[in-house]
């Protein structure tokens, strides 16, 4: 089979599959009205059968982040529920494995065609990415405004490696794990995930994010005054 038979194909599993999922209403079960309808039963079984449940929750998360599927935050909360702080493992595990997997989609799918289409033209963002894409990188993973599933996508279009995009994404998806993991031991009081970001929530994951990208501004800035002094001729 030829390559580009191969990427259709694929592509096509790919796409069956979201369709699949939304037709028969699995991405329905990702909401915060059935894990409190079922909350009690969902921690009886997870106290008779632990392993076996921790297996499933990180196979669907990981699904649920490789397909691009809304409810990777009420998958975190069930997370801190039913686990406690040991679920930021299991949601770490489970994130970091469906974004390397929508990475690797990405790039085999259209990431390596975007490269060689347009490899001359990206080629001083290419360098500002392997001197500085982990820091964009664990910006963008600190910060949530920023769509998880986004980044994932536009990365593997990028050349960062996949090493450096794995451990920026665990890194990265830490801070927000443990905030909604502890919220999440108090499931049955939330409303909406929206009442767990407030604001001062939101701008301590913005300085983080900016904690990670100012060693970039600052070499930029050094390297500005450089190039400056040197373009200034010397005084008699």
């Amino acid at each position: 089979m030829k390559p580009v038979h191969k990427k259709i194909l694929i592509a096509l599993c790919i796409a069956a599959a979201i369709v699949a999922i939304r037709v028969f209403g699995f991405d329905q079960l990702l909401s915060l009205e059935t894990f409190r309808q079922y909350r009690d039963q969902l921690l009886e079984f997870t106290a008779q059968h632990y392993i076996p449940t921790v297996a499933v929750f990180i196979l669907v998360y990981i699904v649920a982040v490789a397909l691009s599927i809304p409810g990777a935050t009420i998958l975190t909360l069930t997370a801190g529920f039913l686990f406690g702080f040991f679920g930021v493992i299991y949601v770490n595990i489970g994130a970091s494995a469906g974004a390397v997997l929508a990475f690797l989609a990405a790039r085999y799918l259209i990431g390596d065609w975007v490269q060689k289409r347009y490899g001359e033209k990206l080629a001083s963002f290419n360098r500002e990415i392997a001197d500085n894409g982990y820091n964009y990188l664990l910006t963008l993973r600190f910060i949530p405004l920023f769509p998880f599933f986004l980044i994932n996508i536009f990365a593997g279009l990028t050349r960062v490696p996949l090493a450096t995009f794995a451990w920026t994404t665990m890194v990265g998806i830490l801070p927000g794990s443990f905030v909604y993991i502890y919220t999440g031991r108090q499931l049955g009081m939330i409303d909406k995930p929206g009442d767990i970001l407030s604001w001062q929530i939101i701008l301590a994951f913005v300085l983080l994010g900016l904690l990670a990208l100012s060693p970039v501004l600052i070499k930029k800035i050094m390297k500005k005054k450089s190039s400056h002094s040197t373009s200034v001729p010397a005084k008699d």
